[in-house]
C-alpha cells in the first residue's frame, strides 16, 4: 500500500521561493513516476511537474517551467518541489502523486490507478 505526505507548504511573498516535500511510504518507490500536481480555489486539478522513477527524465507545466525544479532521493523514498519566483497564480493545493499503471512521468492526466497525498496549501501573495 502506497501512502503519501506532503509538507512544506506555507505563505510567501511574491517573487519568493518555497520546497515543497513529499514523503513516499510502501514498497518500491524506485519503481513510480511522481508528480506533483495543484489546485487553485475554483479551478480544476492541473499538472504541475512530473519526474521519471530513476530521475533521468523530467516534465513541467508551461506555466512553471524555468521557476519550478521537480527531484527525487530514491534512497530517501522523498520528492521535492523547489518553487522559485512565485506568483499569486501558484496559489493552490499541491498534491503529490504516485503514477499509476497508465500514467507516465510526463502524463498531464491522471487514472484510477494513481496514488495521492492529501495536499499542502501553498500561498502567495505580496
Amino acid at each position: 500500500q502506497v501512502h503519501l505526505v506532503e509538507s512544506g507548504g506555507r505563505w510567501v511573498q511574491t517573487g519568493g521561493s518555497l520546497r515543497l516535500s513529499c514523503e513516499f511510504s510502501g514498497p518500491h518507490f524506485s519503481t513510480y513516476a511522481m508528480r506533483w500536481f495543484r489546485q487553485a480555489p475554483g479551478k480544476e486539478r492541473e499538472f504541475v511537474a512530473g519526474i521519471n522513477y530513476i530521475a533521468g527524465g523530467t516534465h513541467y507545466a508551461n506555466s512553471v517551467k524555468g521557476r519550478f525544479n521537480i527531484s527525487r532521493v530514491n534512497g530517501k523514498n522523498m520528492v521535492y518541489l523547489q518553487m522559485n519566483t512565485l506568483k499569486s497564480e501558484d496559489t493552490a493545493v499541491y498534491y503529490c502523486n504516485a503514477a499509476g499503471r497508465g500514467s507516465y512521468f510526463y502524463t498531464t492526466g491522471t487514472t484510477a490507478n494513481d496514488y495521492w497525498g492529501r495536499g499542502t496549501q501553498v500561498t502567495v501573495s505580496s
